[in-house]
């Protein structure tokens, strides 16, 4: 019953946000709302088919085999079966900020990766359950979903730019507010789909691990270590909703802007799975 209005609530969240970048062209007129309507189109179809290349370039992801990373290639072998899954594409990733994602259209174009940093700091037990996590990730179809998500942000930020500059010069007023107010909205749609999907990520990880303990130990592991050894790059930022531990968080009234929930509150529901 929770996937199930998870994935309606999901639903209704991408619809919004399509229906934004539809108001957004509708006050350029006709001509306007068919721009939009194919832009939106346009980035769906880029995001479906090149999400994952997008993804593993900007972390500088080397694939790894049975010959170049063993242990980590059997262990997600053996979770993949776990979860009925076709076996992924692994990927390690250079950077000392421990952290993990996974990426890709489909079961069958699925991708997992891992920090070097989060190998040299979780336990065997630490990354099944990081790795069970992500594969449900894949199995649940949220690689996409999230990527998605975050394209038509993207679009409805560079729509609302435009809207400012090119809108109705009858009502510059309008334009500024579409400018403001649509990223905004955006954004905030996006954070949400993220957060409601990293609940049932976790409690279908834990299940495909056998236990929750092992991506309890790792969530407090990560993100205590995030703190000090940030993913500082700016091309990343856009990503965050990929990562098992947000790399950029925020405080206060930015926490709204966040792509996951918090970590103590992601520990509180996997420690009753026990």
């Amino acid at each position: 019953m929770t996937r199930f209005v998870n994935n309606v609530k999901t639903t209704l969240f991408l619809g919004l946000m399509f229906g934004i970048i539809l108001w957004i062209g509708s006050r350029f007129g006709p001509g306007g709302l068919t721009f939009a309507f194919l832009i939106g189109g346009g980035v769906n179809v880029v995001a479906y088919f090149f999400s994952d290349r997008i993804a593993l370039r900007s972390m500088r992801a080397q694939e790894v085999d049975e010959n170049t990373a063993p242990d980590l290639v059997t262990m997600v072998s053996r979770l993949a079966r776990n979860a009925n899954l076709p076996m992924p594409r692994v990927y390690i990733c250079p950077q000392e900020a421990p952290n993990a994602f996974a990426t890709g259209r489909n079961p069958r174009h699925a991708a997992v990766a891992v920090t070097h940093g989060a190998l040299q700091l979780l336990s065997y037990d630490e990354l099944e359950g990081v790795m069970a996590h992500e594969l449900a990730h894949v199995k649940n179809r949220d690689t996409l979903i999230s990527c998605v998500a975050a394209t038509i942000a993207g679009v409805i930020s560079y729509i609302g730019w435009i809207s400012l500059w090119f809108g109705d010069r009858d009502n510059p007023l309008a334009g500024l507010v579409m400018f403001l107010v649509a990223p905004i909205a955006a954004s905030l749609i996006q954070m949400a789909i993220s957060r409601s999907r990293e609940f049932v990520a976790d409690a279908d990880g834990a299940t495909i691990a056998g236990s929750p303990d092992g991506l309890i130990g790792a969530l407090r592991k990560l993100d205590a270590t995030a703190r000090g050894i940030p993913l500082h790059d700016g091309r990343l930022e856009t990503q965050n909703h990929m990562f098992i531990v947000q790399p950029f968080s925020g405080r206060g009234m930015t926490r709204l802007f966040t792509t996951h929930p918090g970590t103590e509150q992601r520990i509180e529901k996997l420690m009753a799975l026990r």
